[in-house]
């Protein structure tokens, strides 16, 4: 069965960590990240985050610059991808942004029925067959925008196809890295397809599985 190219976009600290050491919502990268964040999401048919990043955050990215917009427009594409949100649990705040925010809402978990404040549920048995089913459903270019367990999982079984990093230059310490320490990963080789100077001391890297 096909499957949608998957690019995994993190901003992370020199130290790879994802979050402050006392946890919370990552306020990491400048302007410079924001405008690639917006190129990778311009570029994608969906955007696959984790239910507790979607909680901690209240809701997930969004194309803002007007080029962006407008260059989805002439593709004759909605103007945001749609909100993929990976999460077992069926109940949610009605509260959260999320649910005011201008976009097409999937759930990804048990059970086949869309939950209030969502359009469509798939249900997640495993991730090649769901993956099959979001490309069946056109949705053929995907971001990963985390968190580390729903990344490393997608590494783990080898379906990522691109990491699109920045890299902060803040040390963080902690425990909030980008993969988590017990992910069974395989060793892989990655080629890099793009290096660019982001401004504020930031670098962007995107590497290509080899």
């Amino acid at each position: 069965m096909p499957a949608p190219e998957l690019r995994l976009v993190l901003a992370i600290s020199l130290d790879g960590r994802l979050a402050p050491a006392a946890g919370g919502a990552a306020q990491l990268g400048g302007t410079g990240d924001r405008r690639v964040l917006e190129e990778a999401l311009a570029w994608a048919d969906g955007a696959l985050v984790g239910g507790r990043t979607i909680r901690q955050h209240g809701c997930t990215c969004l194309i803002r610059d007007a080029d962006l917009l407008e260059q989805r427009q002439q593709q004759g594409r909605p103007p945001q991808p749609a909100a993929l949100v990976v999460s077992r649990q069926r109940t949610w705040d009605p509260d959260l942004r999320l649910f005011q925010q201008p976009l097409q809402r999937w759930l990804l978990g048990p059970g086949e029925a869309a939950p209030s404040g969502f359009d469509r549920s798939l249900p997640l048995q495993n991730w090649p067959a769901t993956l099959a089913a979001l490309a069946a459903a056109g949705l053929e270019r995907l971001l990963v925008l985390g968190g580390a367990e729903l990344a490393t999982q997608l590494l783990a079984q080898g379906l990522v196809d691109e990491l699109q990093l920045t890299l902060v230059p803040q040390l963080l310490g902690g425990p909030h890295a980008w993969v988590q320490s017990d992910g069974a990963l395989e060793a892989s080789a990655w080629t890099l397809q793009e290096q660019r100077c982001l401004g504020g001391d930031e670098l962007l890297v995107r590497y290509r599985r080899a």
